[in-house]
């Protein structure tokens, strides 16, 4: 398990949302409120919870990297059901928690999705070494076009002249000449 640092509440970073929330509580006490009002900060990758605003400790948070977030109305039975969501991955504790409102519950879980959607296209695995082939893949798009426009034009002709014009790309008799 990676090791989040516990932060402040200012010194979270890039926050992109943050307020109070209601977070159900792991031990359901018998005496103790199952629901706590949490001040809840979202960064770029991290989901901090504190006892309020100015707290210097949180009270925990989480990497919120293979999560998924939906609205949960099954969470309560009482008029604020419309406000709960959760937070979910296979193998990890499951987060549920309550907005002020229905309209503030959707705002959660729409940022939470998007960033998810964001970190997910940032994790893309990039190899160093493959500078030179990624660059080849993005003009491979275009190429494409061109190069079938080409061999329509050029279909008489051999296709030795068009090779030392297009810088770009390596065709099969390029390669075995040079070899």
């Amino acid at each position: 398990l990676e090791e989040i640092p516990p932060r402040p509440v200012q010194d979270t970073g890039n926050i992109l949302k943050q307020g109070y929330l209601e977070k159900r509580s792991r031990e359901h006490s018998f005496f103790g409120s199952e629901w706590q009002k949490r001040w809840c900060v979202l960064n770029r990758r991290t989901f901090y919870y504190y006892a309020n605003e100015k707290s210097k400790q949180p009270k925990g948070n989480f990497s919120i990297e293979n999560y998924s977030a939906r609205l949960a109305f099954h969470l309560r039975k009482d008029s604020r059901k419309k406000c709960c969501f959760e937070l979910t991955c296979p193998g990890k504790r499951t987060y549920e928690f309550t907005a002020p409102s229905p309209a503030e519950a959707e705002d959660w879980v729409d940022q939470i999705q998007f960033l998810l959607k964001d970190l997910s296209s940032l994790t893309i695995p990039f190899d160093e070494g493959d500078e030179e082939e990624l660059y080849n893949d993005v003009e491979s798009s275009d190429s494409v076009n061109t190069t079938s426009h080409n061999t329509t034009l050029n279909q008489d002709e051999p296709n030795v002249e068009m090779e030392e014009d297009d810088i770009y790309e390596v065709l099969p008799g390029k390669q075995r000449k040079s070899e």
